[in-house]
């Protein structure tokens, strides 16, 4: 009869332990758990922080560029004010070589000239300086070069939007259409 309390103590021994190993289990299955999210945490933190390093870098670069853009302005200017006479000379196409290596440079770094004239009026794309007769919000001439880089505008263009057209002109118009049919 002594053997069955002894047993019985040796049972009960023996769940408790199962218990004990069951809970430990269970632990080490949450640590496991919690440290791989940590981990993969940590390993989007990492990435975050290098996709914010390439932003910061493009958009530094953003604004040099933004700063050399009056000098394009500049040169194209220049060259639109060259006597005819010298347009052929060794040093003028020494500039225009310089010009285009600076736009190519430009283009490198995904900077581009926003295309408007003709096109409709985005607000958020152009900034409007004077209204002229013309087809109604179509950009109807340019003022100055906008341009953008990776699809952001750097600098918008300056354009003259059309506000339609006046009631004589209209009248030619038509009539021109008529005589013309």
């Amino acid at each position: 009869m002594a053997e069955e309390p002894v047993l019985q103590d040796q049972e009960d021994d023996i769940e408790a332990l199962k218990k004990a190993l069951a809970d430990e289990k269970e632990k080490a299955e949450s640590y496991l758990s919690s440290w791989q999210r940590e981990r993969a945490d940590f390993s989007n933190y990492k990435k975050r922080i290098e996709q914010e390093k390439k932003e910061s870098l493009t958009w530094t670069n953003a604004e040099l560029i933004k700063s050399l853009l009056p000098v394009v302005d500049d040169m194209e200017r220049a060259f639109s004010m060259v006597d005819p006479g010298f347009k052929d000379t060794s040093w003028v196409e020494g500039f225009r070589q310089i010009q285009r290596k600076l736009q190519e440079l430009l283009r490198d770094h995904g900077c581009t000239e926003i295309e408007c004239v003709g096109q409709p009026f985005d607000p958020n794309l152009h900034e409007a300086v004077a209204y002229d007769e013309g087809d109604e919000g179509i950009v109807i001439a340019e003022h100055r070069k906008g341009y953008k880089m990776n699809d952001r505008v750097l600098r918008a263009p300056q354009v003259s939007v059309g506000k339609g057209k006046n009631e004589q002109t209209a009248k030619l118009e038509n009539n021109e259409n008529e005589n013309q049919a």
